[in-house]
């Protein structure tokens, strides 16, 4: 079931209005309904693969706790660990290692046949994966208490807002939400309308119609010309962009209307000058999963330079290959292991080039920045959607010796819907940041919000794509 369709509308409004007249115990569980109905709605059968997840992660987070033999503490958690990597890594990754494996023989001169297995991916899966398995690590480091309530930790794990494409939300925040009474709240629900109109229009405006030129750059057969090439990684920066960050806001809209505080996901990632700062405003639910239970563990910045940048490059490796069984994700990673590496290593010299603060300079300065990186994350994009690494390759020579315009005319009409579908969003992201507000709206003039709405429902009505277009992240 998808955010942007008719049949979510209905069962949202009917979930929304069972959910007003249950008291706190029977919101949750017909919530937990809800959240199986959602999921099941793509297929059922891998409700039962979740929900041996689930039950593995409550009876382990209930014995770590309980127990005071360290070595049984390790080993429950290692077996949580094991079950929740052993489901990820065979439905995810099983014909992903197969085939490269033997691609690896090939090249020393062996040739043998593994047969493949046509696996379906669950939706989601790395998403609730890692929300598990963070409970049962934060309860091994005593940061938090198990819930004794099976039900309990079902909704946690299925929540639907967040299910199947984050914010991949820890426990420490969402359970103590789930188990305390909400209460109806005007300003939240208010909220709330907000984040979902305006999810809607990144994914069904923005985001589906830049998807457009974005297939037909990528889709085409080479020679490519860089004019396009880099037309397409434009339009497609801000397609999966607006992609996951209109599902997040979604998220967050339905959690608000309920009485949840869904964490901010997404926060003006384009408007970073350094590879962290993006990573502070990236898909932050993920970027702070990979620091504390992947980075942190590996000994973080504590173990000197050169471990620093090793466990700086792991990371970043398998946080590329989370979001999929290809070499352009782990290329992908790799680029952006690379980013952060070069950028501890210039920034003392980048820190000598400054301006007086407020300064004319100071201002342009930092603009450059801005554009400078945002193109370094457009050339990682490249890897990230190229369908082949020839294709890659191709692409990005066409940048640097063909960086010509092939048709004048398609060129211009591709520039004006750039502008056109990209002048709304962008417009207002430089307002939030410049009032560092991302609710900058609500404190603008009726006149101006009424404004402000009837340009994203008019967008929405004329051009925006009803088709039901699925959710970029919703294949990670």
């Amino acid at each position: 079931m998808l955010f942007n369709t008719f049949t979510f509308a209905v069962f949202f409004v009917i979930v929304y209005t069972l959910y007003l007249v249950l008291n706190h115990k029977w919101q949750n569980r017909m919530l937990l309904v809800a959240s199986c109905i959602f999921y099941g709605a793509w297929d059922w059968r891998f409700l039962c693969l979740m929900f041996v997840s689930i039950t593995t992660d409550y009876f382990c987070g209930m014995m770590i706790y309980d127990s005071n033999d360290e070595k049984k503490r390790k080993l429950f958690l290692r077996v949580n660990l094991f079950v929740n990597l052993f489901i990820l890594g065979f439905f995810k990754y099983f014909n992903f290692f197969v085939t490269s494996f033997q691609d690896l023989l090939k090249v020393f001169g062996f040739k043998i046949h593994i047969p493949l297995l046509y696996i379906i991916l669950p939706v989601g899966i790395s998403f609730y994966t890692f929300q598990a398995m963070s409970y049962a690590i934060d309860i091994y480091r005593r940061r938090i208490k198990p819930t004794r309530n099976y039900l309990d930790y079902a909704l946690f794990v299925t929540y639907f807002p967040q299910l199947v494409a984050g914010p991949i939300m820890r426990a420490e925040t969402l359970l103590p939400q789930m188990l305390s009474e909400r209460k109806f709240r005007l300003d939240w629900f208010y909220e709330g309308i907000y984040l979902i109109l305006w999810g809607l229009y990144q994914k069904m405006f923005v985001a589906d119609n830049l998807a457009k030129i974005a297939d037909s750059a990528f889709g085409a057969p080479p020679p490519y010309s860089g004019v396009t090439v880099l037309l397409g990684l434009y339009a497609f920066a801000f397609q999966i962009y607006c992609d996951f960050a209109g599902y997040s806001n979604i998220a967050r809209g339905l959690g608000k209307c309920m009485g949840f505080d869904v964490m901010i996901n997404f926060h003006l990632p384009y408007f970073s000058t350094s590879p962290s700062e993006f990573w502070r405003r990236w898909h932050i639910s993920l970027s702070s999963w990979l620091r504390d239970y992947l980075y942190i563990p590996l000994g973080g910045n504590r173990k000197g330079t050169f471990a620093t940048y090793r466990n700086l490059a792991i990371t970043m490796l398998l946080g590329g290959l989370w979001h999929g069984a290809a070499w352009n994700f782990v290329i992908w990673g790799a680029y952006q292991g690379i980013l952060l590496i070069v950028h501890r290593l210039l920034e003392p010299v980048l820190k000598k080039i400054s301006w007086p603060q407020r300064s004319l300079m100071d201002r342009v300065w930092f603009v450059v920045r801005i554009v400078f990186f945002f193109h370094l994350i457009c050339l990682g994009w490249l890897a990230f959607r190229s369908r082949s690494f020839g294709q890659l390759l191709a692409m990005f020579q066409s940048l640097i010796f063909n960086f010509r315009i092939s048709n004048p005319f398609e060129t211009a009409r591709t520039i004006q819907r750039l502008l056109a579908f990209l002048a709304v969003l962008v417009g207002l992201e430089i307002f939030q940041y410049a009032k560092n507000d991302p609710f900058i709206i609500f404190k603008a003039k009726w006149s101006v919000q009424m404004v402000f709405y009837f340009v994203l429902l008019y967008s929405l009505l004329l051009f925006g794509v009803t088709t039901g277009e699925q959710f970029i992240y919703f294949q990670f």
